[in-house]
């Protein structure tokens, strides 16, 4: 496997090496020895699969709180995504920035977003699966979110807000302003 750092070096790219023949191919997607190797070593314990019938389908910012706070690892098993982890640490050098990685089920890139951050994806294309490992159970009075339009954010979603296809909660979620941080006090 590749390992890369982004512009915000807790959250990595993960590339699994594929080995194809004339059947197709086979890929490696995880393997908590050699991620412990090289620094990565997390017990994932569930993992969650969403389908988006629909291109521009957005899911997110969101969050488990303390103690159910997860890290995850995303992949894409049928299309493209935008994926984006937002740093909401607080006391880290990279609060409030964010970083976004396109996500193909063509070359099975993963991203790893560590537990303080927001998380969320737009997808690219219809009929979109998403698969992604958590190393925390769900818990439905942990489960938050903040505005994935946030000006503070500010985030590049390359696709024009009024063409995305939303949830009330996503719709309704809070601002980064008004949202008291379960990670802690904000810098």
């Amino acid at each position: 496997m590749q390992v890369d750092e982004t512009s915000i070096p807790d959250v990595k790219l993960i590339t699994p090496r594929r080995f194809g023949d004339a059947r197709g191919w086979f890929s490696e997607t995880w393997n908590a020895g050699a991620m412990a190797a090289v620094g990565l070593d997390f017990a994932f314990i569930q993992d969650n699969h969403s389908l988006s019938v629909p291109a521009f389908t957005l899911r997110g910012l969101h969050y488990q709180a303390p103690p159910y706070a997860q890290t995850k690892l995303v992949r894409v098993a049928r299309g493209r995504v935008l994926d984006v982890a937002v740093d909401v640490r607080p006391g880290s050098a990279t609060y409030g920035k964010w970083v976004a990685v396109e996500l193909t089920s063509c070359i099975g890139e993963q991203l790893l977003v560590p537990k303080g951050f927001l998380h969320g994806f737009l997808t690219l294309e219809p009929n979109t699966e998403v698969l992604y490992k958590v190393d925390a159970p769900y818990n439905r009075e942990a489960d938050g979110s903040v505005r994935f339009d946030d000006p503070d954010l500010a985030i590049d979603w390359t696709v024009a807000h009024e063409n995305m296809v939303l949830s009330e909660k996503d719709m309704n979620a809070p601002f980064l302003k008004s949202w008291k941080n379960p990670f802690g006090a904000a810098p």
